[in-house]
């Protein structure tokens, strides 16, 4: 396992400061490289974006990451060392980037979406975006932060994390008080254009 986390960072096109910061977790099994090819689609070129790989090796792929072990027998294992260094990158990203955690955005997709709801509830961030995500097991009891507003996106048709997922992720942030965007598409695990127009939208609305 790494003592940090490798990244690709890509700043602002416009060449002036980033309004914000947006970070994007990846699934079980794909890189930074898989989220940081939809750059084009997020259409938020006054933005500073970090995709980190996953710290774990993926046992099926010589390029994939894993943020913790999903197989059966060993479910999980990693989560509790990959909460702790994800959360330290993360305070690190601000004397890196000059962004404050106030002005930043982190999202993920399946795993990576799981891993924003549980790192996410207990830093002070402008905002979370779950895609096609889930929540861990008890990862809401330990929130300390109920005023930070979360986009959940899923897709009707997702065979690998199925929509109830998404429906008891939302009733759960929303019984801790949390403000929740709910946005169900008819797709399967997936991020589609629609999903990242919303994504848009909801970054606008929380930094500006």
């Amino acid at each position: 396992m790494t003592k940090t986390l490798e990244s690709i960072t890509v700043s602002p096109s416009t060449g002036q400061e980033p309004k914000g910061l947006i970070v994007t977790l990846h699934g079980w099994g794909a890189n930074a490289q898989d989220v940081a090819s939809l750059l084009p689609f997020f259409n938020l070129p006054d933005y500073h974006f970090v995709f980190p790989n996953a710290p774990f090796p993926y046992p099926y792929s010589p390029i994939g990451r894993a943020w913790y072990d999903l197989s059966a027998e060993n479910m999980y294992q990693g989560l509790p060392e990959s909460r702790q260094l994800l959360i330290d990158w993360l305070v690190s990203l601000e004397s890196s980037t000059g962004v404050p955690l106030s002005r930043t955005i982190l999202s993920g997709f399946s795993q990576g979406g799981a891993m924003t709801l549980d790192v996410g509830l207990k830093l002070p961030f402008a905002g979370l975006v779950v895609m096609s995500g889930y929540l861990h097991p008890g990862a809401a009891t330990a929130a300390n932060n109920g005023l930070t507003p979360t986009l959940i996106t899923h897709g009707r048709k997702d065979e690998v994390v199925p929509l109830q997922a998404a429906i008891k992720a939302q009733a759960t942030l929303k019984s801790l008080g949390i403000a929740v965007d709910y946005h169900e598409f008819d797709m399967g695990h997936e991020i589609s254009p629609q999903m990242l127009e919303v994504l848009r939208n909801f970054v606008v609305n929380a930094i500006g």
